[in-house]
């Protein structure tokens, strides 16, 4: 098999990485964000495994924006496949862009952002950033189920999620406070306990909050709640 077979549009590489969505990607590859092995990228480029791929910069420091938005039940953060909806195509997102994913039957926070350097420094799981949800359980649970997921389950054969922070809060609901982000990861832990999730919300992703958003709605953020939120990156 050659190196070409491995290989995949950077628009596409990005968006699945859930760093931004393919326009997104194309716009800041256009605007010289991007770069692959020190080089700025080039729109259409391909590639691979062994690339190393950064997101510099964004907007001008003037233009950057920054939201705090309420995902609603059932729509996909990026990509949307045969009638599907994507915050895109509910809210008006302008040049903004989805840090990270939420899937499509979870709803709650997500930030939304035109700049690039957010992405990395919150999504990289090395810098260990909180994420709080809150949880509907099919069954009953109690303080033994809270300290069997706070101490790390074995979601799958070899891997094992960090310690995390569980509050019950009653028989059927807990809030759960994680620092990684693998894929459909919470799920994956209730029911290594025999517990499926009947309703997952985000509430909170470092310092910023839910607060009383609803479904669709956003709100800037700004002011101390920002600046907090950019030192917590190191920006």
């Amino acid at each position: 098999m050659s190196n070409t077979d491995n290989k995949t549009r950077i628009n596409k590489y990005l968006a699945d990485k859930g760093l931004t969505t393919r326009k997104g990607a194309d716009a800041l590859i256009g605007t010289g964000k991007v770069f692959v092995n020190g080089a700025k990228a080039l729109l259409g480029q391909k590639v691979g495994p062994e690339d190393k791929i950064e997101v510099r910069g964004g907007a001008p420091s003037s233009a950057r924006r920054y939201l705090a938005y309420y995902k609603p039940k059932g729509v996909v953060t990026h990509n949307p496949t045969a009638g599907e909806k994507e915050i895109a195509n509910i809210f008006p997102m302008e040049d903004l862009f989805p840090v990270g994913r939420l899937d499509k039957n979870s709803e709650g926070l997500i930030i939304l952002t035109n700049d690039g350097r957010v992405t990395d420094r919150l999504l990289n799981p090395k810098y260990e950033h909180e994420k709080e949800y809150l949880v509907e359980t099919s069954t009953t649970v109690g303080k033994s189920f809270a300290r069997k997921l706070e101490s790390g389950v074995n979601i799958s054969e070899g891997e094992k999620t960090k310690p995390c922070k569980v509050n019950v809060i009653d028989p059927r609901h807990f809030t759960i406070t994680l620092t990684e982000g693998k894929k459909h990861q919470i799920k994956r832990m209730t029911e290594t306990l025999g517990v499926s999730v009947m309703r997952l919300k985000r509430l909170r992703v470092t310092n910023i909050k839910l607060g009383n958003l609803k479904p669709n709605m956003g709100r800037e953020i700004a002011g101390k709640e920002l600046r907090t939120f950019l030192q917590t990156l190191g920006l």
